[in-house]
């Protein structure tokens, strides 16, 4: 692309309020996060030992938090298993943090906010992403990367949104950690 070209084509999207710096980027629409009845994100699980956990076609529960490790960031409180993982994911939340401020990413590619379920989970290209119930992640991973590309431009101006509370169809409050 022409200097010229370029120039005129990111004065275009600035005036259509988008900005060159923000095109593409959740961090801009970064809103609040999903809250369920357990009132800490993710269901209190710790979001870092997602990331430890094995990798299989019916993902298993996160690992549960503790009120002895939580941190707070975007407006939620985050648990976690041990001190390690809380400052780990202080150092670098937008690593750890689920996609979509922990609603699910199936909704999010539709345009729209749902609960997601901190049992239903999956990680992609180093990710976290939750979603509503285990049917919905049937559906999300028959295209998963366009599912992704769909909610990351929906989430521009969903992200500003209010967050959602309440538990997705798929979560079991019975199983989430005591805190």
């Amino acid at each position: 692309m022409k200097k010229r070209s370029f120039i005129l084509y990111a004065l275009a999207l600035s005036a259509a309020g988008l900005g060159y710096a923000t095109l593409g980027s959740r961090k801009a629409a970064a809103g609040p996060q999903h809250i369920d009845s357990t009132t800490f994100a993710v269901g209190g699980r710790d979001v870092v030992a997602y990331f430890n956990l094995p990798r299989t076609s019916a993902p298993t529960q996160g690992v549960a938090g503790s009120r002895r490790f939580t941190a707070s960031w975007r407006g939620a409180q985050f648990a976690f298993a041990t001190a390690e993982n809380r400052d780990l994911f202080l150092a670098s939340p937008e690593r750890y943090a689920p996609q979509y401020d922990g609603h699910c990413a199936w909704a999010a590619g539709q345009g729209y906010k749902a609960p997601g379920s901190p049992d239903v989970w999956a990680i992609v290209n180093g990710k976290l992403y939750l979603n509503y119930s285990h049917d919905i992640r049937r559906r999300w991973e028959k295209g998963t990367p366009g599912q992704i590309n769909a909610a990351d431009t929906h989430w521009l101006k969903l992200g500003q949104e209010p967050g959602t509370t309440g538990n997705a169809e798929d979560y079991k409050a019975e199983a989430a950690p005591t805190l």
